[in-house]
């Protein structure tokens, strides 16, 4: 069925509550039990009677309800009946008489529901004290889990406001969503500890936790922001509450709209399945995405902490004060918190030079998962709750960011900005749709930004823009681009608004744009150009092998920025995987960097190499070491040139760069590097804990494992110590997801039994399976210890937690055969795919297109290994 605007129907076919009431007020009391893992909890709720009814229906889900009654016009009633949906997770009450529209009542209810270890609703979490396992009890809501915490109406769409009261024991904190109203000795070394009234919100930013905490706060914003920890970790809370205090400061000057809670907590979590949640006024993280130790961590781990921080803070304004309608609309609180985040870095960090880096991670991150088949236009419909979880991907944070920024290019950031404050004004504490936004920036800039923008929301995919030369005059011309590359003609339809951005020696031509299959322009010198100037839109680029050829020379010149040569990069390869370009023209522009300086342009390029060795993972052994050759050859000089120690006076970028090369010269078996790694880890293992670098940590524990006697077998136990005894949890982790890159066969088999022993903490599953999938012995070993294991991790990570769609992607994507395609769909052939169904699809996908860039290009790469020197000119190949 087609809506108005073209676009179908997405409310038809959701999962939804009846509309025959609507909750205007909670009063909920909880307290939890870390004895037998379970809480007793009482709410009430103040509705309005929207339709004259006999029954109320709200979500549930692993409650036990003991009590039920409704007090309504004077009278109690109590329900004649309660039917449960495990499907829908409804409670349906059915009352003996009808309850006029119009009208308000009280529905309360008493119930016992599970402190559970799934990282959902309202759960616990575990930390070890001087060899005492502790507990604290915390929550997770978002998206469909406050159900778990209590009886509710947990749809984003109908916000209430909430009282909370908590009752612990006297020497544990509290804290919820608001500050403390009043706090009172209820007997029994208990006390209870009452919040003052939320402002209306939606389910999913409920938030509450008990347990032993210590905080340090900052005044250096005009509310009170504090961190909280488990005792002896608010030590390291210096970075973020400094971060915190000037992002909430600069919002509200970007906004115009003030802060509206009392304070702002900001709580790091032992237990969590995702980076952190926004819950509003008392921001939930993993331990790692807030906590900072400048002595121990690299300066990835500090840049990712800013991103984190002000990602969250940004969901403050942008999905807590004004929040999407539906979860179709996701990518409306995601997509502009991380564009949000980046903005706010670039204010605070300009050294940082974050959008040149943004082209090769957010911007990357959004082309590699939606030139997919599998993919998901950024407005997805979903109807069931199952499917909600699949969809915090890259398409909604990093498409739906990489959107936004296409449009502050287009109608310039402070026209932007002008609308997203006229957007939040206008729908403060309410909910909205995709085009309130676009309506919002329409009236600020007085372009039509809804028919600019709408086929970019709402349709799968982005084009390849090809473009043919006939003197001064350029012939472009658009199609939907497939990684797959087997495009059928009805996926072939959309005609997306293609802004050119023509960038010439006379600078850049923002005004060009087009909506039609081909347009035609003139280029006053076809010498240089570049089409997608700073890759601002979402798009990939198809020159000639000539021109291709230019712009390689170009950049050696200097008329490209840093974004332009890393998306001239990023674009090549992923046409090269596509067959639109040979692998050997992409292999051929990137051996002509080596004289390039920025980090981001080298990372760019060792990304693009990394996607040939794995499509070649499987490849004859020669090959593999031919390419292994070319990395190290390319990237050895700049390692040597810049060395691998960390000065005072090195930048962000110069220690990134520094780390990069080392990584890619010594990881590839430069000689000089090994042994500079193999150094200090001789020395971090007598005893020395800063003997590596932070910056350089992973590497070394990487290459001593590789390059370790038996390939890495008592090495193994030197990193598996640091995952045991490390000083934090970010030395804990850098071993943990570095263990894995011994191709020991035992070494193998112990890092797969760590994974789920209960050293590990579920939501760590993923680190040590990254590191055994980074070789062609441990991907096999994973597929099959997968396979073993499968009953158990389904167990462990149930389906609505969407960390179980990483956990299948990473164990099957790494195949490159369609006989290892066919293998993985006969596993699951019989299995209910309920919750990783599209991680699954996007997998198949993955290897399909590596198994079709195989049989196109594998004798173009030998010839060029060849004739490149890398391989023997006499060799066969033996697939």
């Amino acid at each position: 069925m087609e809506g108005e605007s073209g676009s179908v129907n997405i409310t038809q076919g959701r999962e939804v509550l009846p509309t025959n009431v609507k909750p205007l007020h909670y009063d909920l009391k909880l307290e939890p039990n870390f004895k037998d893992f379970t809480f007793e909890g009482t709410v009430s709720i103040e509705l309005e009677i929207k339709e004259a009814s006999t029954e109320i229906s709200v979500n549930t889900l692993e409650i036990n309800i003991k009590d039920t009654k409704l007090e309504h016009c004077g009278k109690t009633l109590t329900p004649v009946s309660h039917n449960y949906n495990e499907d829908t997770q409804t409670d349906k009450f059915a009352f003996g008489e009808e309850l006029p529209a119009g009208s308000k009542a009280t529905l309360t209810i008493k119930y016992v529901g599970q402190l559970n270890d799934k990282m959902a609703g309202f759960y616990r979490s575990s930390y070890v004290e001087n060899g005492v396992t502790k507990y604290m009890a915390t929550t997770q809501m978002e998206p469909t889990d406050a159900r778990r915490a209590a009886p509710c109406f947990d749809q984003p769409d109908l916000k209430s406001t909430w009282t909370v009261t908590l009752i612990a024991d006297k020497e544990l904190t509290c804290l919820s969503n608001m500050d403390v109203k009043d706090e009172k000795d209820v007997g029994n070394g208990k006390k209870s500890v009452t919040f003052n009234k939320t402002p209306l919100m939606s389910t999913y930013l409920l938030a509450f936790i008990v347990g032993d905490l210590r905080y340090k706060e900052t005044n250096a914003f005009r509310l009170p922001i504090r961190v909280y920890a488990t005792p002896g970790n608010e030590q390291y809370a210096d970075f973020s509450l400094d971060i915190a205090a000037r992002t909430l400061a600069f919002y509200e000057k970007e906004f115009g709209v003030d802060y509206p809670l009392p304070k702002m907590d900001m709580v790091a979590i032992p237990d969590f399945s995702a980076g952190a949640m926004e819950n509003w006024g008392l921001v939930t993280y993993r331990i790692v995405d807030l906590l900072y130790d400048p002595k121990t961590a690299s300066v990835d781990r500090k840049q990712r902490i800013a991103e984190v921080v002000q990602h969250e803070l940004a969901h403050q304004w942008f999905g807590n004060l004004v929040t999407m309608d539906f979860w179709e609309g996701l990518w409306l609180n995601e997509g502009f918190a991380t564009w949000m985040s980046w903005y706010s870095m670039n204010e605070f960090y300009p050294n940082w030079k974050v959008w040149e880096n943004y082209v090769v991670d957010n911007l990357a991150a959004a082309l590699n998962l939606d030139g997919l088949r599998s993919s998901h236009p950024i407005e997805v419909p979903v109807k069931r709750v199952a499917e909600i979880n699949q969809i915090f991907d890259s398409i909604s944070y990093a498409k739906g960011s990489s959107i936004l920024r296409m449009v502050s290019k287009y109608l310039g950031e402070d026209v932007f900005m002008k609308g997203v404050k006229a957007y939040l004004k206008k729908h403060a504490y309410g909910n909205t749709k995709t085009t309130d936004l676009w309506a919002a920036l329409s009236e600020a800039s007085g372009k039509n930004v809804e028919e600019a923008m709408a086929t970019w929301t709402k349709k799968i995919g982005y084009p390849v823009v090809t473009v043919t030369e006939n003197g001064n005059k350029l012939h472009l011309k658009q199609n939907r681009y497939l990684k797959t590359a087997d495009v059928k003609p009805e996926e072939d339809e959309t005609l997306w608004p293609i802004f050119v951005g023509l960038r010439t020696k006379g600078g850049i031509n923002e005004d060009i744009s087009f909506n039609t299959r081909e347009f035609a322009i003139e280029v006053e010198n076809p010498d240089f150009f570049k089409i997608n100037a700073d890759q601002s839109a979402v798009y990939r680029t198809l020159y000639s092998p000539e021109r291709l050829k230019k712009l390689g020379e170009a950049a050696k010149s200097g008329l490209l920025s840093v974004e332009d040569r890393a998306g001239l990069l990023g674009d090549a390869g992923a046409l090269a995987t596509s067959g639109y370009q040979k692998t050997s023209a992409l292999l051929d522009l990137v051996a002509g960097f080596k004289q390039e300086k920025s980090y981001v342009v080298w990372a760019e390029i060792a990304s693009r190499i990394g996607s040939i060795k794995g499509t070649w993972m499987f490849a004859p052994q020669e090959e593999r070491t031919a390419l292994r050759q070319f990395q190290r050859e390319l990237m050895s000089p700049l390692a040597h040139q810049l060395g691998w120690v960390f000065t005072e006076t090195d930048d962000e970028l110069t220690q990134q760069l520094k780390s990069l090369a080392f990584s890619g010269a010594g990881l590839n078996g430069d000689p000089k590097v090994i042994e500079a790694a193999l150094a200090m880890f001789k020395k971090f293992a007598e005893g020395d804990l800063d003997a590596i670098h932070p910056n350089l940590r992973g590497t070394v524990y990487g290459i001593a494992l590789e390059n370790g006697e038996n390939q890495g077998e008592k090495e193994w136990d030197v990193v598996y110590d640091a995952f045991k005894n490390g000083r934090n949890n970010d030395e804990k982790n850098v071993a943990l997801r570095w263990l894995g890159r011994s191709k020991n066969p035992e070494n193998i088999k112990k890092t797969l039994a760590l994974t789920l022993s209960s050293e590990v903490k579920d939501q760590d599953i993923y680190q040590p399976i990254s590191g055994v999938r980074s070789h062609r012995e441990g991907s096999e070993a994973l597929w099959a210890w997968f396979k073993e294991n499968y009953d158990l991790l389904i167990k462990k990570l149930p389906p609505g937690l969407s960390m179980l769609g990483s956990v299948v992607s990473m164990c099957t994507s790494n195949f490159t055969s369609n006989e290892q395609a066919l293998e993985v769909h006969d596993f699951f052939k019989d299995k209910d795919t309920k919750g990783f169904d599209r991680a699954l699809a996007q997998s198949m996908d993955t290897i399909a297109a590596k198994a079709s860039w195989l049989s196109r290009d594998k004798e173009d790469v030998q010839n060029w290994l060849k004739v490149n020197g890398y391989l023997n000119n006499d060799y066969q190949n033996k697939l």
